[in-house]
């Protein structure tokens, strides 16, 4: 009770792996050397491979915010006519983003909680031969839930439009098979499921979106893709590289190689399936039933009561730190991170916390019955496990 570590539970920044924590104190390296040329060009491969595809990988500097802007200034040019598929916080960012830039936007909008379906966007496709891109968040992070991004990407290849997505807290959370798919452009962040400090963003861009380049006129400087491309080739980024993180993220990818970007996936799947039968147990209602992803799950307050205080709880009596709704949503549901460096050990640690904090407010619950569920959630999947193996 008097000792406290604290952990962040929280959709980004995650855990941090600690080999790649080691590895940044190697971080005392110029930019300009062969020796790191060598890692830069390591690392952009072992990313390629990771993400699994053969599009064009760009890291820079930047949070995940960044690429998203990039990725219309250097892709789109003013007033073309662009559909945003937004359902939650970061929908209505690409929106923001969007018409910063002076794109001509249509917003299909789902409430929060809920999805954009395929079927909206074939729709609104067909209703505008002239769309030039279409955005959405494979994993809506504001709201736990995910959009069926196989679907719309395969509706958006049908046209000459390209496919935008903000993965993310998609990637290492959800299947992503972005050539297959035909998402075009697949942005991805370092404080995700890749278990390093904020800092880094990544990109993926493929043939049919790299095209664009060379006919979008919206002004970019600092973020240039083609410029970045051409450094990337040399082995170098175009400007000075966050090189304590570069390192810290190839050492996290030899991780991710290691047991495999399928089992990373599956981890924070099998986890999202535990806390929300753990949730289910103790009589709470979750907020994204819909469709719940693996990146994060959350769960509305019980009656009468604010997420808030749930939040401040996690912090005061754990030192855990968890995160409430956002937007619209702050003050009704609180939100349990399972993407990058978490297992079951500290799920049922956060489960027990939830039990313990929900009685000490007033929501009497039998302590043990979330738990227990989660518990035998992972005992399933052990029990699968070994049958695959056998």
């Amino acid at each position: 009770m008097y000792i406290k570590k604290q952990r962040l539970l929280t959709p980004g920044p995650t855990p941090l792996y600690p080999p790649a924590l080691h590895a940044m104190m190697d971080s005392d390296i110029h930019h300009r050397t062969e020796d790191f040329r060598n890692l830069y060009r390591s690392t952009l491969s072992a990313l390629r491979q990771v993400m699994g595809t053969q599009g064009e990988i760009l890291i820079m500097v930047a949070s995940g915010t960044g690429l998203m802007d990039a990725s219309v200034s250097n892709l789109f040019s003013k007033g073309d006519k662009v559909i945003v598929c937004s359902a939650g916080k970061f929908g209505e960012r690409w929106v923001e983003i969007a018409k910063a830039y002076g794109l001509d936007v249509t917003v299909l909008k789902a409430e929060y909680g809920d999805r954009v379906s395929p079927e909206r966007v074939a729709e609104a496709l067909a209703a505008e031969p002239a769309i030039k891109g279409v955005f959405v968040q494979a994993s809506e992070t504001s709201t736990g839930a995910v959009h069926n991004v196989e679907a719309m990407g395969k509706a958006v290849a049908k046209t000459d439009a390209i496919f935008v997505v903000d993965a993310i807290t998609g990637l290492g959370t959800m299947p992503l098979k972005i050539d297959e798919w035909g998402l075009d452009v697949v942005v991805g962040g370092s404080q995700k499921a890749f278990m390093i400090p904020p800092g880094i963003a990544f990109v993926s861009i493929s043939r049919k979106a790299w095209k664009r380049t060379e006919t979008a006129d919206l002004p970019h400087y600092y973020f240039d893709f083609k410029k970045e491309a051409k450094s990337a080739a040399n082995g170098e980024s175009s400007w000075t590289p966050n090189t304590s993180l570069i390192i810290a993220l190839n050492e996290a990818l030899k991780y991710v190689q290691s047991i495999g970007m399928d089992k990373l996936i599956a981890n924070a799947q099998q986890l999202a399936a535990a806390t929300r039968a753990a949730a289910a147990a103790l009589g709470l209602k979750l907020f994204a039933a819909a469709s719940p992803g693996g990146a994060v799950t959350s769960i509305c307050a019980p009656e009468g009561m604010d997420s808030g205080v749930i939040v401040k709880e996690f912090r005061n009596r754990f030192g855990a730190i968890i995160a409430n709704g956002q937007g619209s949503m702050k003050g009704r549901i609180f939100r349990i991170a399972h993407l990058g460096y978490f297992d079951f050990a500290d799920l049922f640690a956060v489960i027990a916390g939830l039990e313990i904090i929900l009685n000490a407010n007033g929501i009497p619950v039998k302590y043990g019955t979330g738990v227990a569920a989660a518990e035998q959630a992972y005992a399933e999947a052990a029990v699968e496990k070994r049958a695959l193996k056998a």
